[in-house]
């Protein structure tokens, strides 16, 4: 069993990275072998709207052909058994890498003769999303339908999806949050933290513990 994820954060030792380790923690556990990919250390672009993944009868029908540095990763979540995005939330979406990588990923897959996927299997996959907002202002603010269509396009594709949720994260130190134009205050941040992060990560852990059980 393999399980690999992928970090869209920017931030290497942060809400997002720290939930997906926990979920790795949680697939190691079960007994999968793991990895875990920052996408900011990739040197790469989103779809270029090559078409080379749709020549028919081409050689790299189905399979992106674009030679950057994200694709031997894509190769690498294809045959996964299971696959983790996480993201923080920026502008109501995934991150700019986040959404790159999943164009590159997910584009060469779509059968647009009829819509069949076109991946090598069927793979147990998850989305791990943090958010600078409540609960109840992801809701008011419409963010189940990015989300939403982020499941139904990775369900189509691989088979299954299920999505995470940290809400009200931290956005930096209490430095940070001194010097710079932040949401909130240290002391009210880090007070939802204490109260519930934990939960979140064990959430995480969980969520790895069922993909690689699958």
């Amino acid at each position: 069993m393999k399980v690999i994820a992928f970090n869209g954060s920017p931030r290497k030792n942060f809400s997002t990275a720290h939930l997906l380790e926990k979920a790795l923690e949680g697939a190691k556990a079960a007994g999968a072998e793991t990895e875990l990919v920052h996408l900011y250390d990739v040197d790469f672009k989103g779809c270029m709207s090559c078409f080379v993944c749709k020549v028919r009868n081409g050689k790299t029908y189905g399979r992106c052909a674009h030679r950057d540095g994200i694709l031997p990763y894509l190769e690498k979540a294809a045959e996964a058994d299971a696959l983790i995005i996480g993201s923080p939330i920026y502008l109501g979406r995934t991150s700019g890498e986040a959404s790159a990588f999943l164009e590159r990923l997910i584009f060469p897959f779509i059968s647009y003769a009829d819509y069949r996927t076109l991946a090598p299997r069927k793979s147990s996959t998850a989305m791990i999303y943090t958010m600078n907002v409540t609960e109840q202002e992801k809701n008011d603010y419409g963010y189940d339908s990015h989300i939403k269509r982020n499941e139904s396009f990775m369900e189509r594709t691989f088979g299954s999806c299920e999505s995470l949720c940290s809400f009200n994260t931290l956005q930096g130190t209490e430095k940070d949050y001194e010097k710079f134009e932040l949401r909130g205050t240290f002391g009210e941040k880090i007070r939802y933290r204490n109260e519930n992060f934990e939960n979140d990560l064990q959430k995480a852990f969980d969520l790895g513990g069922r993909l690689a059980g699958k």
